[in-house]
């Protein structure tokens, strides 16, 4: 199976990657993801859907701090995905990532896995 990035994007405070694996795309974010960031991360889950990717996972390991501009890119990319009949998989969020998504409620609305293999593994959307 081809692990290559597929692409990346990169300011002083964000990175992005993404990679291709099987019928899912896994986009690893590194950093803080805010009004100032977020477009390095929409623009390549726009793209990821444009291809036709509806299964995405987010590799959220290395996210630092994610605001309510980036929560709004990745509740974006959900509905996104979902009128694909996909689906976004958060996978191994750092607690104080995880506590954004807990005190929005948003994290009701995403499929959350403790690892990305564990996201690669779930089946659904």
């Amino acid at each position: 199976m081809d692990h290559g990035t597929v692409g990346s994007a990169q300011s002083g405070r964000l990175l992005v990657e993404v990679r291709e694996e099987g019928s899912s795309a896994v986009v690893a974010v590194s950093g803080e993801l805010d009004h100032h960031t977020a477009d390095l991360l929409r623009e390549p889950l726009d793209d990821l859907h444009d291809k036709g990717f509806s299964r995405l996972v987010v590799d959220c390991s290395r996210l630092e701090f994610c605001d309510s501009t980036g929560l709004n890119v990745l509740l974006g990319a959900r509905l996104k995905a979902e009128a694909a009949g996909g689906g976004v998989h958060l996978a191994a969020m750092q607690p104080v990532v995880a506590r954004v998504f807990e005190i929005t409620g948003a994290e009701a609305v995403f499929t959350l896995h403790d690892s990305v293999a564990a996201a690669l593994a779930d089946e659904t959307g």
